[in-house]
């Protein structure tokens, strides 16, 4: 294993799911949700145009209830139809088709087996998690909303990293979101921009010079 690099931190959804568009899409489709007039609702809330009155962001750091995002955000949605969209469940709703990689926790669990320090680092909207997968896989579990802090701030990263008694340039980060993974970089971290399963297993392998096992593609 490269001594320089012990730990591997990574994000949930779409890293240890399927793909943020598609399970996105599906709750869509299984609500008869607008998806149009949904992206052009949403757009701003993922372009910083609201600058420091983000209702996502707020929501992320555990400022706001789920169930208060829940309903402001229904207000905004609307079916196919023009009819209008329950509140209440709603994020349970939006998150249920995030289904688990197994492929990922399989290399995780093969990467703390070796010795290396796992940590998941997610940004939540009061969603829940699968964390009967979380207590063979990680060393440490940093859940944005109960830390009151969010992914890019660096400040999250750092917690993570102590939490795994790590330097930042011992860690491997791993996200699908291109601005996570730079933010991971600027504070000295091995960034690892996520795209699927097998290629990710084949980095870490690569970065860390660790067997991680076999190199399948089963996803469920």
């Amino acid at each position: 294993m490269d001594s320089a690099r012990r730990g591997v931190i990574s994000d949930w959804g779409g890293v240890l799911t399927t793909p943020l568009l598609d399970a996105i899409s599906a709750w869509l489709d299984d609500e008869r949700i607008d998806s149009a007039h949904y992206r052009r609702v949403m757009r701003p809330y993922f372009d910083d145009s609201l600058d420091g009155n983000n209702p996502v962001h707020a929501l992320e750091r555990g400022e706001i209830d789920t169930a208060t995002f829940e309903r402001d955000l229904a207000a905004l949605l609307r079916l196919d139809d023009g009819g209008t969209v329950v509140a209440e469940g709603l994020i349970h709703r939006m998150f249920a088709r995030f289904d688990p990689v197994h492929e990922m926790y399989e290399t995780l669990r093969a990467l703390r087996g070796s010795g290396v320090g796992t940590a998941l680092l997610s940004n939540s909207w009061g969603n829940g998690y699968p964390r009967e997968h979380f207590e063979t896989a990680f060393d440490e579990v940093v859940i944005s909303g109960e830390v009151g802090m969010r992914k890019p701030e660096p400040r999250i990263y750092l917690h993570t990293c102590q939490l795994l008694g790590l330097r930042p340039r011992d860690c491997v980060f791993i996200d699908d979101l291109e601005h996570n993974v730079r933010t991971a970089e600027e504070l000295g971290m091995t960034g690892l921009l996520h795209t699927d399963a097998a290629t990710t297993r084949r980095e870490l392998a690569r970065i860390l010079s660790v067997d991680v096992g076999a190199d399948d593609s089963r996803a469920a």
